[in-house]
């Protein structure tokens, strides 16, 4: 049994995605408007950015999920079927004590919600580095390769105005995400039904991370580095993609609601966490090459300097300690090397199996349409400057 439905054919009732207006959750958005049959009500922070046109249908609250009087009112008012949950703080802007309070706290003042108001299915966005310690190589992990615990972990950073504050941001996710599942079916609420997709290295229009550090390279000449060998395979996954997989588990939920016996145990969505990648395992350079060819990059790789690991590593702590003595932050460091030359792909074939789930959007065709996201926004704003002075 995969109990996947037709999407216009079939409704979602009302669904309320959470940090709607954010990278990914605003492509959820947009593909549920365009694909399914559903009433789309959003909350978020601030619900300015990313929004789809009045005339869509829409609605917009701002909210702040770590309060559930913030959040309460708005679900009685929706009386959301499903909920999609991607509120996250982004890496590079948070603290550890933000990025707790969002993603635990915030997490659970999402679940009272749910469960105050009945809703069906929750989905929880969650990452596949929650099973990453940063340092040992990932060859087609899949959903049961153990969850790292904190103490193994020792990676992400946050910056701050002085210096770097290392924090161990992937074990608050795995928190997140064990609220969630344990929320499955309890005892309590046994109607409510939940899951977790763990996207691998999202990229694409509106992306805060990855594409636009990848442009920055290349708009400052510097493709001509490259840290490791590059016989690192890497997953990176077009944000589409993780989008149309949402939809997908928020489909099975629902149909999953309507049964009369609770799936065996090899068939069921709810109450399990899916890996979601392109099915496109690239070397980590090549990729990169691919956004600076899609930015107008001619470049061979005749000239690249290779720079070993361990090379990398010295000259990534001496900036770092070079850089804190200073205030200032480092252009390189060691998890920047670390993380460029760790093989790092998934197994997706669970999703694909129990969701239907397929990337539509293949990594060539995902890299362009991001790119020239970029370059359109770059060109508006270069417009309304030379306009408006």
């Amino acid at each position: 049994m995969v109990p996947i439905l037709s999407n216009k054919n079939s409704s979602l009732g009302n669904v309320l995605v959470i940090g709607g207006c954010g990278f990914l959750g605003h492509h959820i958005v947009k593909i549920l408007h365009s694909s399914y049959n559903c009433t789309i009500s959003v909350i978020d922070l601030h619900t300015s950015r990313n929004r789809l046109p009045e005339s869509d249908g829409v609605k917009y609250f701002n909210g702040d999920i770590t309060s559930i009087e913030s959040i309460l009112p708005i679900f009685l008012q929706t009386k959301p079927e499903i909920v999609i949950h991607t509120a996250s703080p982004t890496l590079t802007g948070a603290s550890r004590e933000l990025y707790r309070l969002v993603n635990v706290e915030g997490t659970r003042c999402v679940i009272e919600a749910c469960q105050k108001v009945s809703v069906t299915a929750l989905i929880y966005t969650s990452s596949a580095s929650i099973i990453s310690d940063n340092v040992t190589d990932l060859i087609n992990a899949d959903e049961k390769w153990p969850i790292i615990p904190a103490k193994s972990q020792s990676e992400y950073y946050s910056e701050t105005k002085a210096h770097f504050l290392i924090v161990r941001l992937t074990p608050i996710t795995a928190q997140a995400e064990a609220l969630v599942l344990t929320a499955n079916r309890s005892a309590s609420h046994p109607s409510l039904l939940t899951c977790s997709l763990r996207p691998a290295g999202i990229f694409g229009e509106g992306d805060v991370q990855l594409i636009p550090n990848m442009l920055k390279v290349y708009e400052n000449n510097k493709t001509g580095f490259q840290l490791g060998d590059n016989c690192n395979l890497f997953d990176f996954t077009y944000v589409g993609n993780v989008a149309q997989a949402h939809c997908l588990a928020a489909v099975a939920l629902k149909a999953t609601s309507s049964l009369s016996t609770t799936p065996l145990s090899h068939e069921k969505v709810d109450g399990e966490s899916f890996i979601i990648t392109n099915d496109q395992p690239i070397y980590f350079w090549d990729f990169a090459r691919a956004v600076w060819r899609a930015a107008g990059s001619e470049k061979s790789t005749q000239h690249v300097w290779e720079i070993s690991k361990d090379l990398g590593m010295l000259i990534g702590g001496i900036m770092e300690w070079t850089m804190w003595c200073m205030g200032k932050v480092p252009s390189l460091t060691r998890r920047q090397v670390r993380y460029s030359c760790m093989t790092r792909y998934f197994d997706c074939s669970k999703a694909k199996r129990l969701l239907g789930y397929r990337p539509d959007v293949t990594l060539r065709e995902g890299i362009e349409r991001s790119v020239r996201w970029f370059e359109d926004q770059k060109t508006s704003k270069f417009s309304k400057n030379e306009k408006y002075g």
